[in-house]
């Protein structure tokens, strides 16, 4: 199966500092690979109009109708799987440094479009990555944050 996560409304290359956040520069955004928190796919520009990401995996549906999927970047274990969202800063020697990541839930996945999403090998998510302070969107992201769909 395949999992392609589309994202829109980024919050730009730069975000000056504000309250709690010391604001950043050269900002980028990839999926983090399952424990290697140090190897991204496709780093993205936060200033991109959109992102999108396919990751290869395998999944099934298990008794309750939930889905379980497994695969290199697809973290945590049965019943608690996300995929990690990874915003850093890239420097002046390409060196990407994370500061934040936004944890996509796949418990979020409801039970019909998990099974119409087994069956026609493919699921997406679709999410905005700015927060409600226009920061990179950071913490645990469920519906309403991410629609998914079987496509």
């Amino acid at each position: 199966m395949r999992i392609r996560i589309e994202g829109h409304d980024l919050p730009g290359r730069d975000c000056g500092s504000s309250g709690d956040f010391p604001g950043y520069r050269n900002i980028h955004v990839g999926v983090q690979r399952r424990d290697q928190p140090t190897q991204w796919l496709d780093l993205q520009p936060g200033d991109a109009a959109a992102v999108t990401w396919n990751l290869d995996c395998s999944a099934a549906t298990v008794t309750d109708g939930s889905l379980d999927v497994r695969g290199p970047y697809i973290q945590g274990g049965p019943g608690r799987r996300f995929i990690y969202l990874s915003w850093g800063e890239i420097d002046d020697t390409g060196t990407f440094t994370m500061f934040r990541r936004a944890k996509l839930w796949l418990d979020g996945v409801e039970a019909a479009t998990a099974h119409a999403a087994v069956g026609a090998g493919s699921l997406t998510a679709r999410l905005g990555l700015t927060d409600a302070k226009g920061h990179p969107l950071c913490a645990a992201v469920r519906p309403p944050k991410v629609t998914w769909s079987a496509t």
